[in-house]
């Protein structure tokens, strides 16, 4: 025990003198004192005997010098230790190096190794939902795809179908295993006279219209984006903008499906009518969507019109717009009384394009937005703004589009209400300077730039006839924004409203047996321009709060359902049930679930989004 007192105080003192000598200006009171309290430091300088070890007392230089030569030996041990301590960091930081986006966590005593090659990370575009599988399969050919299939069943190996990943709820996505049809590309025939076109199932949208422009043909409407897979647009309802033009899976004419217990079947309005219009929109659940006829249309110009009105002028012009324009939508802006109208037609045959020249430039409409994201960085981010400022190697500010400096001003703070209140009215003078028109081939003029990533929920309720529209649509607006004012819920811009006809498909949102008849969709979104995680999450659970109250106070009333590309399964249990109950009041869920059993009894196609949706009663 003593031999340990005094190893302990020898070598406390021999440390002292060392930094002493090194140091000399540093007090006494340095904080290698509080190695020995200073009580055992007072002893020791009364009384140095205290810290030798025990020997005879007549031989005291000799134990002077073996003190010295054991406390030397005992600093280059523990200098050695801290040397190997500081190699080991060094090494584990440069092994393991966190990137810049996560330099707000905290260290980690244990990191992840990293993923095996045979390990896939697929995540939707909006990067809210992200699995890791290792079965993913990718067919090049009709024949391929059954050998998967047939394989994958006997197995019970799940490939869930999926697309592109655009959509925002992953319904594509399981760790289980999936199947991607992206080397299925092809345009198989293309008949002019009868204006239909036959392709495999995983040729996206642009390039199958790039394909087919040059037999004058293009498909009759479009969605915002033009990365879709076919099989994946039609699948979960997508829908373009028009009050007379049907959701897209109303352009499919006949499919060919590969089934896991029935093999390849073919299914169309003569073949097999009832299994074709539940399985058109069927969610990749009855089948893999292999072959797809699609009715085409003349390709054609046409002229888009953006002016800025406000709710009042648009209570007076609905019904005119939604009968007069081929194409038209409103983009509200909270917090403000703007809508923007857009409207496209065809550009007329003997006027020719409109001659109209606009007052403001492109560079001075957005003029005041760059103004405004350096008037905000200098706010919220001073030294950020000092380093902008200084950098000349900084992205130009100049060279960004307008959605792309929405996204930078939102991420300087995206919950605080009166920043995306300054953001809002900034877009809706935007608008203002932007009125005017553009003409293009209706591919390109159909597209919208929705900005970056981002959560968005948008439902489907019927609006009336276009005869006689209810007004519904627009009485539902008005309610969301004085929720959104109420709740002060810091709701970004633009809220999109856009118009279909019904279609025949069951499972379609907009499902309806009258020709008619007329449907609103309406679509809240809340971006997530960072890629902080922690950020993100407030982001998200800020989104979830303002769905919910949309959902609690809008929906029912409304008979409004969910975008299936965009619905999301509650984790809770009792809103799980009750969402449901409430699917099965709209839709023919017994009959999906029906064909799901004969077509594909072991569940392969199926993910936890499907089964949530629609448990089938041996699995409940």
């Amino acid at each position: 025990m003593f031999r340990v007192l005094n190893l302990r105080r020898s070598l406390h003192q021999t440390l002292l003198h060392h930094h002493h000598r090194q140091n000399p200006t540093i007090p006494h009171s340095h904080p290698l004192k509080t190695l020995i309290s200073s009580s055992s430091s007072t002893q020791n300088h009364k009384n140095p005997d205290l810290t030798r070890p025990f020997c005879s007392s007549t031989s005291s230089s000799s134990s002077s010098l073996s003190s010295s030569s054991s406390s030397d030996a005992e600093l280059r041990k523990y200098l050695g230790y801290s040397a190997l301590l500081l190699g080991c960091g060094v090494a584990t930081y440069y092994a393991f190096p966190f990137p810049e986006n996560a330099k707000h966590k905290k260290a980690q005593l244990f990191r992840y190794a990293p993923l095996p090659e045979d390990l896939h990370t697929v995540s939707n575009w909006s990067g809210t939902h992200e699995v890791q599988t290792r079965v993913f399969l990718q067919p090049e050919s009709l024949q391929e795809l059954e050998s998967f299939v047939k394989d994958a069943n006997e197995k019970k190996q799940k490939i869930r179908p999926v697309g592109s990943g655009l959509s925002p709820n992953g319904i594509g996505l399981t760790r289980s295993g999936m199947v991607n049809l992206a080397l299925m590309d092809k345009v198989l025939e293309v008949d002019k006279e009868k204006k239909t076109v036959k392709v495999e199932a995983g040729i996206r949208v642009q390039q199958l219209v790039d394909e087919i422009k040059d037999y004058g043909l293009t498909l009759q409407n479009f969605a915002s984006i033009r990365e879709q897979q076919i099989g994946g647009i039609i699948q979960v309802g997508a829908h373009g903008t028009g009050a007379r033009l049907p959701p897209i899976d109303e352009q499919v004419i006949s499919m060919k499906l590969v089934t896991p217990a029935k093999g390849t079947i073919e299914v169309s309005k003569e073949k097999d009518p009832e299994l074709f219009y539940l399985a058109r929109c069927g969610l990749g659940g009855l089948g893999v969507v292999a072959e797809v006829t699609l009715q085409c249309v003349e390709r054609q110009e046409l002229v888009e019109h953006t002016v800025v009105s406000n709710m009042k002028e648009i209570k007076k012009n609905h019904k005119k717009l939604l009968l007069e324009n081929k194409h038209v939508k409103y983009l509200y802006i909270p917090y403000t009384d703007t809508v923007v109208v857009v409207r496209c037609n065809p550009v007329s045959k003997w006027k020719g394009p409109p001659k109209f020249k606009p007052k403001y430039s492109k560079d001075e409409a957005i003029q005041h937005v760059r103004d405004l994201y350096w008037e905000s960085l200098k706010k919220y981010r001073v030294e950020e703004f000092a380093a902008k400022s200084a950098d000349d190697n900084e992205p130009d500010i100049n060279e960004l589009s307008f959605t792309e400096l929405r996204d930078k001003l939102l991420d300087l703070d995206p919950l605080n209400k009166d920043h995306v209140i300054k953001v809002n009215q900034a877009e809706a003078e935007f608008w203002t300077k932007s009125e005017g028109y553009r003409v293009g081939w209706s591919d390109e003029i159909l597209g919208f730039d929705c900005g970056g990533q981002q959560w968005v929920s948008e439902i489907c309720f019927p609006a009336g006839t276009l005869a006689k529209p209810s007004m519904k649509d627009l009485e539902y607006i008005e309610e969301l924004m004085q929720l959104i004012e109420k709740e002060e819920i810091p709701a970004p811009a633009p809220i999109e409203q856009r118009w279909t006809a019904c279609s025949k498909s069951l499972m379609s949102p907009a499902s309806c047996s009258a020709e008619d008849d007329i449907f609103s969709w309406v679509g809240i979104i809340m971006y997530l321009p960072t890629m902080d995680s922690r950020q993100r999450k407030q982001i998200t659970e800020e989104f979830f709060h303002y769905r919910r109250l949309t959902q609690a106070q809008l929906w029912d009333q409304y008979s409004a359902y969910e975008h299936w590309a965009k619905i999301e399964v509650p984790k809770d249990k009792e809103e799980l049930a009750a969402l449901q109950a409430r699917l099965r009041k709209h839709f023919p869920v017994d009959a999906y679930n029906k064909a799901r059993r004969e077509l594909d009894p072991n569940r392969i196609l199926s993910n936890n989004v499907l089964e949530k949706l629609f448990p089938i009663s041996d699995t409940i």
